[in-house]
């Protein structure tokens, strides 16, 4: 009936809809030969079902296709037909007629599902403005609007830059463009918005993360949506956007004083130890920037030291690169290297760092932490070393922890020896190192790719954070401030609670907040709620950087500090005997040297009398 009507109509349009005497023959025997084609070509083609709902581009091709088929089939049984003959023009116009109207009715549901309907029962839909006027956001817009069944209606993109008033009035992909981001709160009161999109790629996480807060206040749902090649993805891991570190810290990182730091490194032997670790490696990267004469990558895992060994050599500069591979427990082979390389800048990043493995091996720690940190400050003062830097935790601060205990004493040792030698050591404390190895934020992350749950110890706990620049560039600044014995922290600004940490991080990945579980796990041994950055012992004073401040100095009692590592390294001590020492620390510096070396004092006697 469609293919008569069409045919009809096309051939009283070529007569001004009124076909003459002459011609009505003509209509009458060609009508059941053109319909009769048609639906041949129609139906090899696969156009005459699915005629509603999902027409597609492609169904809009596939009709064009059928329709052009059957024009030049029609024109050439004209051409060769001597008996009948069909007006040229009426073969075009039946075309023509054929892909308007059948293409028409082909879409006429989609047309009510995208527009009218949404008009029609506003109620069943949310206004819905996606933030973005790139190809990706625009395919997505499309995605929405041609779904039926989602109970989106778009309203208009949101620009990401600033945009002119002309700009305002403009499409993209169809779309109208609503304004820029930094006036979201007049958009979504003008167009009463419901519903916020983005693709995860689109925004920088602080851009993202004022974004949530724009929408919290204004009480707008946000919601990330993953790009189409992530939604196509067939792993098995939940797709995220990539995350910089820096979004995570909720402040400006430091910056530095390049002078002072070139001054410092230019032409000079550097040497840094655990130079394969996340702060070794950073320290290298920096400090290689500056160009020293001869730059010492000094570590025990060969591996490690051989990648950051092969990155650094790929930047191609003059510096001469040497690496060693060394125990820092190995006073004979430490002291081989300072009488080889006589380096006149040290750091000392070289350390065991996790709380709750030291818990379990005490001795370990001990021996590391502190006995391998005596080991490379003797060397350094018994070779002249120009600068000697020892990086330390805010974990030291009332230590509760084994492992900030053996960073304390350290701290104590470096200050006791920097009040005689001409070593200009000195101490840098920093809190935890975002993305470093074994630190939350790649945990949270591989948690996250697998679906959850995020495992947090404490809904209450709270850390300091710094990125692995920031707190690599700290140290070195440092060290062209330091002049002997300095104990330098960062002003890391508030705390952060690790839950707050977890769930930026969720949403930064591109998630809904509420798409990953956080179950709350428990203290781990050792671990303390609140970290500080100084305690009761040292007043804390500004520095002529910003962002470092410097803690009063430890007491300078070196003998007092020996007894205490000969204690804590005596074979005689056991396990808890030195855990309870090192735990004692939190109660002050001195109470707790006194304690050692009178626990000291009182073996040596005990063995004097046994013998």
């Amino acid at each position: 009936m469609l293919f008569s009507a069409i045919y009809t109509f096309a051939f009283a349009l070529r007569f001004d809809l009124k076909i003459p005497d002459t011609y009505r023959v003509r209509f009458f025997v060609t009508l059941p030969v053109i319909v009769g084609i048609k639906i041949i070509i129609f139906g090899i083609g696969g156009q005459l079902h699915g005629w509603w709902r999902m027409v597609s581009f492609r169904d809009l091709i596939g009709i064009a296709r059928a329709c052009l088929i059957c024009f030049l089939v029609l024109l050439a049984a004209d051409y060769f037909s001597h008996n009948v003959r069909i007006p040229r023009s009426v073969l075009i116009s039946d075309m023509l007629l054929s892909l308007l109207v059948i293409g028409g009715l082909r879409s006429s549901w989609r047309v009510f599902d995208e527009v009218l309907r949404p008009v029609w029962r506003p109620d069943q839909y949310q206004a819905t403005a996606l933030v973005g006027i790139d190809t990706e956001t625009i395919f997505l817009a499309g995605q929405i609007q041609s779904h039926g069944r989602l109970p989106l209606r778009v309203v208009g993109l949101i620009s990401v830059n600033p945009i002119s008033k002309k700009q305002k009035n403009q499409t993209a992909g169809g779309f109208q463009v609503l304004g820029a981001l930094d006036h979201l709160e007049q958009i979504a009161t003008y167009h009463n918005l419901s519903k916020v999109l983005v693709h995860t790629e689109l925004l920088p996480g602080k851009v993202m993360r004022e974004l949530m807060d724009q929408c919290k206040k204004t009480d707008i749902e946000l919601q990330i949506v993953p790009k189409f090649e992530q939604r196509m993805d067939g792993t098995k891991t939940i797709p995220t956007r990539s995350i910089n570190i820096e979004d995570l810290l909720r402040r400006e990182p430091a910056e530095l004083d390049l002078g002072d730091i070139r001054d410092l490194i230019s032409g000079k032997t550097v040497l840094v130890t655990g130079a394969g670790g996340s702060i070794g490696s950073e320290i290298c990267r920096q400090v290689h920037r500056f160009n020293p004469e001869r730059l010492v990558l000094l570590g025990r895992g060969e591996n490690r030291i051989f990648h950051i060994d092969n990155e650094l050599n790929r930047l191609g500069r003059q510096t001469i690169q040497e690496t060693v591979i060394a125990d820092i427990r190995d006073r004979e082979r430490i002291d081989e290297v300072f009488d080889r390389y006589k380096p006149a800048v040290v750091f000392h990043a070289a350390a065991h760092k996790h709380v709750p493995l030291m818990e379990k091996n005490v001795r370990e720690a001990v021996i590391n932490n502190v006995l391998g940190t005596k080991s490379v400050v003797d060397a350094a003062d018994r070779h002249g070393c120009s600068k000697f830097v020892l990086i330390s935790s805010d974990k030291s601060v009332r230590p509760s922890s084994v492992m900030g205990a053996t960073k304390r004493v350290a701290e104590m040792y470096v200050s006791a020896i920097s009040c005689r030698s001409k070593t200009q050591f000195m101490s840098v404390r920093f809190g935890n190192v975002l993305g470093s190895a074994g630190s939350v934020v790649p945990l949270f992350k591989q948690q996250i790719e697998r679906g959850g749950p995020i495992t947090v110890t404490d809904e209450r706990m709270t850390r300091f954070f710094m990125t692995i620049p920031e707190a690599s560039q700290l140290v070195i600044q440092a060290a062209s401030m330091g002049t002997g014995g300095d104990l330098f922290v960062l002003d890391m600004g508030s705390p952060v609670k690790i839950v707050d940490l977890a769930r930026d991080l969720i949403r930064l990945s591109g998630l809904p907040e509420n798409a990953i579980d956080i179950v709350f796990s428990g203290t781990r041994p050792g671990e303390k709620l609140y970290e500080e950055l100084a305690d009761d012992e040292g007043d804390i004073h500004a520095t002529k950087h910003p962002k470092i401040l410097s803690v009063e100095r430890l007491p300078c009692d070196e003998t007092a500090v020996e007894n205490l590592i000969a204690f804590l390294t005596s074979p005689e001590a056991d396990v808890e005997e030195i855990r309870s020492r090192l735990l004692s620390l939190g109660k002050g510096s001195t109470e707790y040297l006194r304690g050692a070396a009178s626990s000291l004092a009182s073996r040596a006697q005990m063995a004097q009398e046994t013998s």
